[in-house]
This record gives C-alpha cells, structure tokens and sequence, in this order.
C-alpha cells in the first residue's frame, strides 16, 4: 500500500459571517466580518483500484459546514468574558451577548452560538474538524491523518490535525 496525501481546497467552501474576538474581560474588537474559507488535507493509502476512498463524502460535509455558518454573527458560548441571553423578555426572536457593560441584541436568526472559547480561527479549526470527524465518522474510513485549515484572509490560516493513532479502537 501507498500512503497519499490528499489536499481539497475549493473555491466553493466559504462561509461569510460577522464576528469580534475579545482579547480579556475589558477589551474586544467591535463587530465585523470575514470570508472565510476550508481546506483539508488527508493521509490515506491507495488501494489496488487508485483511489484512496471516495472523498466526496468529506467534500460534501465541508460544503454543509460552510452552508451552515454562512451570512450569520457567530458568538463563542464558552467565553469566560461574554454571557449570552436567549429570548430576551420572553421573547425568543431577541438574544442580547453581554461584555463587560455592554448589551449587545441580535435577532436569534442571525446568530449562531459555538461551543467555543473566543470566534477565532484557531478555535474555529478545531471546532470544524471536531464536527468533520463526527459527520463522516473517520474512524470508518482508511484515513491515517486529517487536518483541516480555516483561513480569515490571505495568508492567515489555523489548522487542526488528527491521526487515527489517537483513536480508541471501535470508536
């Protein structure tokens, strides 16, 4: 067998939100946006017919987890700095994230909340390949390492990795 690394990075997995990093208990950026984009990279063996696997099935989940983020303000619900209100006054259509003094109302429509530390790529990595490696249940597949890349810009990319030699066997 053949150990190949497979990079995907196409045009079409982005998603465009609004976010702020908040750098400690009184400082944060105001609100603004980015378009993001994915890529990931694999090691797999090839098989006897050429291919590694039919990664179509991990294209596919990249597409949804960029459909999913897409055109919404993104809030990290871990921040030990950020507490976040649902339906405000009874009100499930209002959601108001408190910093420091500051009241900062949403419609609940525009927002996702991540089970995060801070909206950054970093964290948004890790999240994003965590919820890859559930979606595709990669323990399934003949894939010896994968990482996944976010970028904000140009030039500027986070990346998280994980190696089936992490696994516990079964899962």
């Amino acid at each position: 067998m053949q150990l190949t690394r497979i990079t995907i990075e196409k045009d079409h997995m982005h998603f465009s939100c609004a976010h702020f990093t908040i750098f400690s208990a009184s400082h944060r950026e105001n609100l603004h946006g980015h378009n993001y984009h994915l890529k990931c990279e694999f090691d797999a063996n090839v098989g006897s017919d050429g291919l590694c696997f039919d990664y179509n099935l991990i294209k596919k989940a990249l597409v949804g987890l960029c459909e999913n983020l897409d055109e919404c303000t993104l809030l990290p619900e871990n921040s030990p700095f950020l507490s976040i209100e649902h339906s405000v006054g009874g009100d499930p259509k209002n959601v108001i994230a408190i910093f420091g003094e500051e009241a900062i109302p949403f419609l609940a429509r525009d927002i996702k909340c991540l089970p995060v530390s801070n909206i950054t790529i970093e964290e948004l990595s890790r999240w994003l390949l965590d919820v890859l490696i559930e979606t595709v249940s990669l323990g399934k597949l003949p894939i010896q390492a994968l990482s996944l890349g976010v970028s904000s810009g140009e030039g500027q990319w986070a990346i998280s990795t994980w190696n089936a030699n992490d696994m516990v066997k079964g899962q």
